[in-house]
């Protein structure tokens, strides 16, 4: 993915797909009326945090139609709240106190996932040897999707041309 922030690089099923939850917590603050990060990626059973780290309040909240539906209410500057996020699937962030801001929080049922850095570049981990399906996901492109052979101790690099949706 040339040039292209913010996508999502993950692998589908790694064996039974059964792995604890993190224990350690993601973050999505609240900073000049932007959710930091955009999209954030997480293992099911995560808890993401919210702090707002404005200078003004905010209200965290999910559509009613989302997968995992939430509201945080409205609260104050350094307040943080944290959500679970126990299904996997695409959760929408919104504020009812500022219409422009959006993110989301991106549900996986493994760790073997990676948000692109601002020039497309990402890197899954500790993936063990096997050949597996690798897709991507992106709020305005299209999902790819490539098999993928890893083998014990090497590396694998794989490109994605991503496209607008229609």
């Amino acid at each position: 993915m040339r040039h292209s922030g913010d996508a999502v690089v993950y692998i589908e099923k790694v064996g039974d797909n059964k792995n604890d939850a993190p224990v350690e917590h993601g973050i999505v603050g609240q900073m000049n009326l932007v959710f930091i990060p955009h999209v954030i990626a997480v293992q099911k059973g995560t808890t993401v945090d919210f702090p707002n780290n404005d200078q003004v309040r905010h209200n965290v909240f999910s559509p009613p139609d989302c997968c995992n539906q939430f509201n945080l209410g409205t609260y104050d500057v350094g307040a943080s709240k944290p959500v679970t996020f126990d299904k996997s699937c695409e959760v929408p962030l919104l504020c009812n106190v500022h219409a422009e801001m959006s993110a989301f929080v991106v549900v996986f049922d493994n760790p073997y996932f990676a948000v692109t850095a601002k020039d497309g570049s990402y890197k899954i981990n500790n993936v063990p040897p096997g050949t597996y399906k690798l897709k991507t996901w992106h709020e305005k492109l299209r999902s790819e999707e490539k098999e993928v052979k890893v083998e014990g101790g090497k590396t694998v690099e794989v490109a994605f041309v991503l496209k607008k949706r229609k």
